[in-house]
């Protein structure tokens, strides 16, 4: 999975990237700092691989991981190449998903491309910009499309249907996320990789003293609750976080930080609030290899099939699939964390192709290629 940050400049987007994946990416106090997008890899914080490391004592563990893409800060006219915008947009337009920071919280130390904090309207900026780019991508290929339809392409029909309805949201400045589209119509647009009908996240970025009220409730928070009424007109997710504090997280031994996070009254870091929420928008989930070579996680979508998981393990084990012999995450765990004791108490299951994976399964797959 592929997240792509945005924001205006001096937002927080290279702090906050530098903290999830600790990657080092240059932060300072002017536009366009970033210039080329830096690219990092988290790994997913994953208690139940500790469980399973305990559990077979593997030669490695490997975690499943996400890619952030922290793209330079956009401006208005970014769409008509302002800021380099065109160059910008163009990263950004193969991500699974995007991270929107919002600035939330006011400083004389660093400034703001508009001098002052407004949330809403900086979240329109970007919003406008993403459509505007995006409009000139569905105009171009309409007139195409039509002008086909006419000369007797058929097959293009459900293509032109598609791009007639993303119009007027696109012209109007709108995303294009709320346009619904039928199946046919849908896969006609995919591989136009339009910015405007990714799954976005908004991150508030807020001041230091305000972030555990944040996470407990935006709407009780001045600067975040009317992003969060819009993010949740979209449908889209929200977390809020502080990017300094998250960067001072990221330099702690791991087993000083969930002392560091009650201090401040947090649950948990904002890593882990933007994964689970990328998760749930995408509508991700997690599965498990198990064995003394290794413990894996693997990530794939909700609702797919153990033959489906096979795939995202190896081609040649979908291609010969034969079964999944499964233990589900709780079942584990009544049974003493013992794969042996597992199978004793008959909790491992043999499950065919069309089997729906659950979130936790541990899984051996055979096949025969």
């Amino acid at each position: 999975m592929q997240v792509g940050i945005v924001g205006l400049p001096n937002v927080g987007k290279s702090t906050l990237f530098n903290a999830l994946t600790a990657a080092g990416a240059q932060a300072a106090n002017y536009p366009f700092c970033t210039i080329d997008p830096n690219v990092g890899v988290v790994a997913v914080p994953d208690e139940r691989l500790d469980v399973l490391a305990a559990a077979f004592t593997p030669e490695r563990v490997t975690p499943t991981a996400i890619e952030v893409v922290d793209i330079a800060g956009l401006v208005e006219g970014a769409s008509a190449g302002e800021g380099l915008g065109n160059q910008f947009l163009s990263h950004i337009r193969q991500v699974d998903a995007i991270l929107h920071i919002v600035r939330c919280f006011p400083s004389s130390d660093v400034v703001h491309v508009y001098g002052d904090v407004d949330p809403l309207r900086d979240k329109q900026v970007i919003d406008t910009e993403l459509a505007l780019a995006d409009l000139q991508v569905v105009e171009k290929r309409h007139e195409r499309v039509a002008k086909q339809v006419q000369t007797g392409r058929k097959e293009l029909a459900a293509e032109l249907s598609g791009l007639e309805k993303l119009l007027p949201a696109l012209r109007v400045g709108d995303p294009t996320r709320a346009v619904e589209l039928n199946e046919a119509e849908e896969e006609a647009v995919r591989s136009y990789g339009l910015l405007t009908r990714k799954p976005v996240i908004y991150a508030a970025n807020v001041a230091e003293e305000e972030v555990a009220a944040a996470v407990r409730d935006p709407r009780s928070v001045p600067t975040v609750a009317p992003l969060a009424a819009a993010a949740a007109v979209e449908g889209a997710g929200l977390v809020a976080v502080c990017g300094d504090l998250e960067a001072e997280l990221a330099t702690l031994p791991r087993e000083d930080r969930h002392a560091f996070l009650a201090d401040i009254g947090l649950p948990e870091s904002g890593l882990r609030r933007v994964i689970h929420a990328a998760y749930d928008l995408l509508g991700l989930q997690t599965f498990f290899t198990a064995g003394p070579k290794e413990v894996r996680a693997w990530t794939i979508h909700q609702g797919d099939t153990a033959v489906e998981a096979a795939g995202a393990i190896h081609t040649d084990m979908a291609r010969g699939f034969i079964r999944a012999e499964i233990v589900g995450w709780e079942d584990f765990l009544r049974a003493g964390r013992s794969m042996q004791r597992a199978k004793e108490m008959g909790l491992v299951r043999s499950e065919g192709r069309d089997y729906a994976m659950a979130d936790g399964d541990i899984t051996y797959i055979r096949f025969n290629v």
